[in-house]
């Protein structure tokens, strides 16, 4: 069917209240019909993203329909209709309407559905799963895409991103599947103000809304998670800090959790409410400087020592801190990561804790710097392919025949996570940690920063920087194949005035060294090149999963900030160079 034809269907298809939007498309013309009619929404490991709109390519109402026929065919293959679904959502524009129209599916289906009756983030969705024995859960959300967006993810029954073998089975049935004529469920509620406040309620016979009794197991799990309760005792209730949701779902969780444990917080008033059009940021994202500024004008004002802020769906952290000279500074997903993991290490150490086989686990896009502080512990560190997915793999692995313990694990996108209750990045976990170890820290005289410093000056100063290429379009994805293809066959032999030691192809599982020595990686295949340039640097091109981006990762360390820098921009400029 061509592009034209399936527009045609649409128009005859969709529901009265899109007629607008369908005749506003057939003005717009035949690059706007062929923009939204060629090419199906992609459906991998992550789920599915796209701008919310009409259209095959976008997020609506009718494409997450037929996903989820998708993953109730697949539910129904495994007999697990009574084990069920558990569907979250966060405050994106339709979040709801989708998580409503994919619990109205399911339940047609026979399915037993879980449906939160409020937003709630990523990692309370991983544990509801493990919590409630559910055989699924889906995550209605874009993360930190702009708020033109949303987005679908599926999780497995062990709370994990699902597999890539159970995803191909759910893409082989969705494929089948049509967009309309897809039975759904009768229920009363109609809108998110129905069900807010309603735990244990029944929607339907097959469709039950939960709240605050599943909560309370996960924040009862997060508890047990504090590693110096005498210093947060000794200063939480002094100690200065502001935290800002970014107008998301880590409002409640976040401050509960820090109000439990006894610490202050004062959060931004404009960013606190849910609000689907992020009034307040150009993307809500807080690996950007600019969605902390509001965070770091509130600290100012109050004299606080830390800012923190997470994302809509309260999976990524990222936080401010003072520098010796007393100005904010934003910190990297890298430098947190390993703040946060020296933290770990060093508390369970100190309690006796620490197992001796202890282990981390960060991805293959991480820095090294994790690798030269876990050393001093006696811990191993593991490397996995860019995706928590992987990190929640290994968490299970080691559960099933106790090789190894695992401590932390983290990736340089601002994911971390303490604790085996989720199988996905959190950032109430990471807030929670962030917040103690500035009481810690406070308790004994020093600052965030100050440990930062400390830690570069004994293990070096590593700057990790990362560099997307943009692909719009039809043909984005093409042009992103034609550069990892040249990179393939035309590798860069120098760069940064450092010799390419070797280069590792995860698409084959080869790393082949400069004297022509081959070597195997023990990891799934994957469209990523990497070079190892010695003495821990690297750097690193693969295509996003969920983005028409080409990401370019650059990580530098030297005897000073100044020199790892200059490294560090020269290695990324000659890289881009390659790519062109």
């Amino acid at each position: 069917m061509t592009y034209s034809e399936t527009f045609k269907v649409w128009q005859n298809s969709v529901d009265e209240k899109y007629r607008a939007e369908m005749d506003a498309i057939a003005k717009a013309g035949d690059k706007e019909i062929k923009e939204r009619f060629s090419l199906p929404l992609a459906f991998g490991t992550a789920g599915m993203r796209g701008v919310i709109g009409m259209g095959i390519g976008n997020m609506n109402e009718y494409t997450v329909a037929r996903a989820t026929q998708g993953l109730a065919k697949f539910i129904q293959d495994e007999k697990a209709e009574e084990s069920g679904v558990l569907i979250s959502y966060d405050t994106r524009r339709m979040s709801f309407d989708f998580a409503l129209t994919a619990a109205r599916v399911l339940g047609a289906a026979g399915v037993r559905v879980y449906l939160y009756e409020d937003v709630r983030p990523v990692p309370m969705c991983s544990f509801g799963v493990r919590h409630l024995g559910c055989k699924a859960g889906i995550m209605i959300t874009a993360s930190h895409n702009p708020k033109e967006y949303n987005g679908y993810k599926v999780y497995g029954e062990d709370g994990a991103q699902m597999s890539p073998e159970a995803t191909a089975r759910v893409v082989a049935y969705i494929e089948k599947s049509d967009y309309f004529g897809i039975p759904r469920e009768s229920v009363a509620a109609q809108t998110q103000a129905d069900v807010a406040g309603k735990d244990n309620f029944a929607l339907s016979d097959r469709i039950t809304v939960i709240g605050r009794s599943v909560d309370e197991k996960y924040y009862a799990e997060l508890a047990k998670l504090s590693l110096s309760p005498r210093e947060v005792a000794q200063v939480g209730a002094s100690i200065k800090i502001v935290y800002s949701p970014l107008h998301g779902s880590g409002w409640k969780p976040v401050t509960t959790m820090l109000a439990r444990m006894g610490i202050n917080v004062d959060v931004v008033e404009e960013q606190k409410l849910p609000d689907p059009e992020f009034s307040t940021v150009s993307m809500p994202n807080p690996e950007q400087p600019e969605a902390l500024a509001l965070g770091i004008k509130l600290a100012d004002k109050t004299g606080s020592d830390i800012v923190i802020g997470t994302d809509p769906d309260c999976d990524r952290m990222g936080i401010a801190v003072r520098d010796r000279q007393g100005a904010f500074v934003t910190l990297t997903g890298n430098q947190i990561g390993c703040l946060l993991m020296d933290y770990v290490l060093e508390r369970s150490r100190a309690a006796g804790a620490l197992p001796e086989n202890a282990a981390v686990v960060k991805t293959i896009v991480t820095s090294r710097f994790a690798n030269r502080i876990a050393k001093d512990y006696g811990v191993k560190v593991y490397d996995v392919l860019t995706g928590f997915k992987f990190i929640g793999e290994k968490i299970k692995e080691w559960e099933a025949n106790a090789h190894r313990t695992f401590m932390f694990g983290f990736e340089e996108s601002y994911g971390y996570l303490r604790g085996t209750h989720a199988r996905d990045k959190d950032a109430v976990v990471a807030s929670m940690l962030a917040a103690e170890l500035a009481c810690y820290l406070k308790a004994h005289g020093k600052t965030v920063y100050d440990r930062l410093k400390e830690l570069w000056e004994k293990y070096g100063y590593f700057c990790e920087t990362s560099k997307s290429l943009v692909f719009k379009g039809l043909d984005g994805m093409e042009k992103m194949s034609a550069i990892m293809e040249k990179l393939r066959k035309n590798a860069p032999v120098r760069l940064g005035d450092m010799d390419v030691k070797s280069v590792s192809d995860f698409s084959v599982s080869v790393k082949l060294y400069k004297d022509g020595k081959k070597e195997l990686i023990n990891l799934p295949k994957a469209n990523v090149l990497k070079y190892d340039l010695g003495g821990d640097m690297w750097a690193c091109v693969r295509p996003s999963g969920t983005e028409p981006k080409l990401k370019i990762y650059v990580s530098t360390v030297a005897a000073s900030a100044e020199e790892s820098l200059a490294l560090n921009k020269k290695v990324q400029e000659e890289l881009v160079k390659e790519t062109e």
